[in-house]
């Protein structure tokens, strides 16, 4: 029983050098960043969401886009695919988007355009534009992937009453920035905000998550806004309904369901 009772309290120990280290910033910034990748864009085995995006322009105009987002992990953190269907408005009515993630080489990108019939294949070097005229890039909804830059911890803030690792991230290659400076939450690991440095070191571009919620035991964020600081055009996003770990197959992510979207999956 004694014997027993040494265990506990060794294991005990041990748990609570483990909170401490971890506390006290025994993580690097790679290890950081690798954790907020894992947790914003690899959350759960697949994914399914509804999905409304408005464009919003400086005098307040306003432009929809309503789709669907089915997202399945075959690595963590390495491999993965998306497809993306649009239900509104009808300009894009149709329109279908697929990626296929790589962990050491470029990722494979595919747009079906239904006015000509059309599957276009996205060039890497074009992951920089704009998404269906969002001021989301290519790259933005599928993630960056992590070797691509280096990192370095600037500071431990608060934001918004939450304790934030504030991380620099300087590419090590061809990137739409030249600096990227994120405040990642030290609880659940979700970047709360992003700016975006051009080539003048001037920030040009800004990431907020407005609103996170707990969806299946998944902290997710629900409502994102992307802002162009040199237009002031801004992108909403908000997550109207979210499902994790449905068991969606594989042959989703194909040629085949980009000209002939899975209606039971889409709905």
């Amino acid at each position: 029983m004694r014997y027993v009772k040494v265990l506990i309290m060794i294991a005990a120990l041990g748990t609570i050098w483990i909170r401490t280290s971890f506390s006290s910033g025994a993580l690097t910034p790679e290890e950081i960043v690798r954790a907020c990748y894992a947790h914003f864009y690899y959350a759960g085995n697949d994914m399914k969401a509804r999905i409304l995006m408005k464009l919003i322009d400086k005098g307040g105009q306003e432009r929809i886009r309503d789709l669907t987002m089915l997202r399945k992990n075959y690595a963590e953190g390495v491999e993965q695919k998306y497809f993306i269907y649009f239900h509104q408005p009808s300009d894009v009515k149709d329109t279908t988007f697929m990626v296929y993630k790589y962990p050491d080489r470029d990722d494979d990108r595919w747009l079906f355009i239904p006015a000509i019939n059309l599957v276009k294949r996205i060039a890497s070097n074009d992951k920089y534009s704009s998404f269906v005229g969002s001021d989301f890039s290519y790259e933005d909804i599928s993630g960056r992937k992590l070797q691509e830059d280096a990192y370095r911890l600037l500071k431990e803030v608060e934001l918004n009453g939450k304790g934030c690792y504030c991380i620099e991230s300087l590419p090590k290659g061809s990137a739409e920035y030249i600096k990227r400076v994120s405040w990642i939450d030290k609880v659940n690991y979700l970047p709360l905000k992003e700016e975006f440095y051009d080539k003048q070191n001037e920030l040009y571009k800004q990431f907020e998550a407005l609103e996170i919620k707990d969806i299946n035991g998944i902290p997710t964020a629900t409502k994102r806004v992307m802002k162009n600081a040199k237009t002031g055009h801004r992108t909403e996003v908000t997550f109207q309904s979210t499902e994790y770990n449905l068991g969606i197959g594989d042959d989703i992510f194909s040629e085949r369901y980009l000209r002939n979207p899975p209606l039971e999956w889409i709905r």
